[in-house]
């Protein structure tokens, strides 16, 4: 015979599809507003987005609080609290980045619906993902169910900046909060499907940001003398070192693990590479050829080093006593900082050009062998059946690495089914989410955290 608190929660979850069905257009209503709140950062902002959740969160009779850890830069958190089990957080940032207007169909702050889909800056990254989070909260409060567990919403300013005005700064100014954390999922996993796959990455390890400054010193002049060297001309010199010379290509444990769970999806061209490939990256011109067609890919079987930011004279006519360069290298969760520094500076060759990394992260990895992981792929399962789970490894860094390094196990899991032809829009032009697809990841969202919160 059930107990009653077996009835109970038997009888919540029974309800749950019907909960998420009529709040369904609530939810989509709510997206909506978010995005069209400007969090863009710079400067962010983010105290626009907490006043939006401390309303929500206020008229739904949930106490929370909130902090700024600099004007404007606003973090909000709430809690349900349960039993003693390890806790769960559920955590995403407020902050977007920036769109240029002009290079959009729609205005990105103000969000329209065209052909079933969302468009505005941060739908995909990452206020669906925050709606998510807030109806499965609100859904789990509302139920009345006891819990095992507390249960922690927790937005945050910066992470499009490195987390260090938000996320960072919550491990640092409120510890308490996550002393008996056990869980923790945030951004970084989706679907995607494609002509011939269609599948759902959880994500369990990331690439390491290590953001280096070139700052290259020599004679100024007038322009209309050129000399021999300038800074502008080091600097040029020492880009080209490194754009042409790529580093070493490796194959890490996780990420071998992902390519071969990803082999049977792939097309018959790339099942072969995808299954074995230690032994592809080992053939001449393999990587030229494949970073060509799957650069995302090829990022993760080695370090890598973008040039984004150049800096010289301010007038056309003066050879600037100065010149610098920023570089966004990301390295592969195993590789020693130090090393990949000094690889850099065997590029560059110019010992009068200054190096500095100005943004690292320790390696950021949790393991898929736990409970959460498999009511994770529970979950997307039995609301995509022809879709397979894959344990995957972001190019990208989330948030997650502040929470890693407090030994809470973090994933990426944002259950939606995304076109690969959209996912150019994270970070891009024209940024979109499908109505359907936000609604299931609703729903799907609302019955993991029903779940873990109640086992």
């Amino acid at each position: 015979m059930m107990n009653l608190k077996a009835l109970a929660i038997a009888a919540a979850l029974t309800l749950l599809p019907a909960v998420a069905n009529a709040s369904g257009s609530v939810a989509f209503e709510r997206l909506k507003e978010y995005v069209s709140i400007d969090t863009v950062n710079p400067p962010g902002n983010e105290s626009r987005g907490v006043k939006f959740f401390a309303d929500i969160l206020t008229k739904a009779g949930i106490p929370f609080d909130s902090a700024e850890s600099a004007p404007g830069r606003g973090n909000i958190w709430a809690k349900l609290e349960g039993g003693d089990k390890p806790a769960l957080v559920l955590l995403h940032h407020i902050d977007v980045v920036p769109a240029t207007a002009e290079k959009w169909l729609t205005d990105p702050l103000n969000p329209i619906v065209k052909d079933g889909a969302l468009i505005g800056r941060g739908t995909l990254d990452t206020k669906a993902l925050g709606i998510m989070h807030l109806e499965a909260f609100l859904a789990l409060a509302a139920s009345g169910v006891p819990l095992e567990r507390d249960v922690l919403f927790l937005a945050t300013a910066d992470e499009e900046a490195g987390g260090m005005m938000g996320a960072g700064w919550m491990v640092a100014e409120h510890p308490e909060l996550f002393t008996n954390v056990g869980y923790l999922l945030n951004e970084g996993g989706l679907g995607r499907k494609g002509d011939d796959h269609e599948y759902f990455g959880i994500e369990i390890a990331q690439k390491r940001p290590n953001w280096i400054r070139l700052t290259a010193t020599d004679t100024p002049g007038h322009g209309s003398m050129p000399r021999p060297t300038s800074a502008a001309t080091r600097i040029i010199e020492a880009l080209h070192r490194i754009h042409t010379q790529p580093f070493e290509t490796r194959v890490t444990p996780k990420v071998r693990e992902m390519f071969r769970s990803l082999a049977p999806h792939m097309n018959p061209e790339n099942r072969a590479i995808f299954a074995d490939i230690d032994s592809a990256v080992q053939r001449p011109g393999f990587i030229e050829q494949f970073h060509a067609k799957n650069p995302m890919m090829t990022a993760l079987l080695r370090n890598t080093c973008s040039i984004t930011m150049l800096e010289g004279s301010q007038k056309v006519n003066v050879i600037s006593p100065t010149a610098s360069a920023e570089l966004d290298c990301r390295i592969l969760p195993d590789q020693d900082p130090d090393e990949f520094l000094q690889q850099i500076r065997q590029r560059v060759a110019d010992d009068s050009i200054e190096i500095e990394r100005y943004l690292a992260f320790p390696p950021s990895e949790s393991s898929a062998d736990t409970p959460l992981f498999s009511i994770l792929e529970e979950a997307l399962k039995s609301a995509y059946p022809a879709a397979s789970t894959v344990p995957s490894v972001s190019t990208g860094f989330t948030d997650s690495h502040f929470f890693r390094d407090l030994g809470i196990v973090s994933y990426g899991f944002l259950p939606i089914l995304v076109p690969d032809s959209d996912l150019s829009g994270i970070h891009g032009n024209n940024e979109k989410i499908n109505i359907e697809t936000f609604e299931n990841g609703v729903d799907i969202m609302t019955r993991v955290v029903q779940k873990v919160a109640t086992q």
